[in-house]
């Protein structure tokens, strides 16, 4: 388990992942909405709908209060919409106490700032499922590759995985050559077939 000891790093970190992501949704076209995406159920919009909705759970989580229910994205305005919920993340983060807090999962209780490396896999990968479903490079910020390379094999294991059947959505790793890319390595750890 991963606990940052600097929190400047560490909420950098997240604020280059949601910069990341926010770029890659600002490029998503109008007509792209029903487009298919690697996270098998989904379309772009279900996409960008999980993805702001994510990052507002994150911010109530981080803030001291708990998940809700998930709330339907409303309006055409995505970026916005997003940019709103990264600036409540940002500011949760920033608030006195955010690193000392323990954050209440279905699994289990977590300190706060092991949960830094959690919310900025799931921009990096769902960054790149984005780029990938839009049209748009897939190479994406190196340097958080690799550091969510580093981080989630040791969390993404057996018990995190299945098909979306059994409740999953992160369906078992996919074989790639130790030299792909980085983010196709890392797609591919997330349970996404790079191709």
């Amino acid at each position: 388990m991963t606990v940052h000891a600097d929190h400047t790093a560490a909420i950098d970190l997240v604020a280059r992942a949601l910069d990341q992501a926010g770029e890659v949704l600002a490029g998503v076209e109008p007509g792209q909405a029903a487009l298919p995406t690697p996270c098998a159920s989904w379309n772009v919009r279900d996409l960008v709908e999980h993805l702001v909705d994510e990052v507002g759970q994150f911010a109530a989580v981080t803030a001291g209060g708990t998940r809700g229910p998930n709330r339907p994205l409303t309006g055409d305005d995505w970026t916005a919409a997003y940019r709103e919920q990264a600036d409540a993340l940002l500011a949760a983060w920033r608030s006195p106490g955010a690193f000392d807090r323990v954050i209440v999962f279905p699994f289990g209780e977590l300190p706060a700032a092991w949960t830094i490396d959690q919310q900025v896999a799931e921009l990096v990968i769902h960054a790149w499922d984005l780029a990938k479903a839009s049209g748009q490079p897939t190479e994406l910020d190196r340097e958080l590759g690799e550091h969510v390379l580093g981080w989630a094999p040791g969390v993404l294991t057996g018990e995190v995985r299945g098909s979306e059947a059994d409740g999953m959505h992160i369906g078992p790793e996919v074989a790639v050559d130790a030299e792909a890319p980085l983010y196709d390595r890392l797609a591919a750890l997330g349970g996404r077939d790079p191709r």
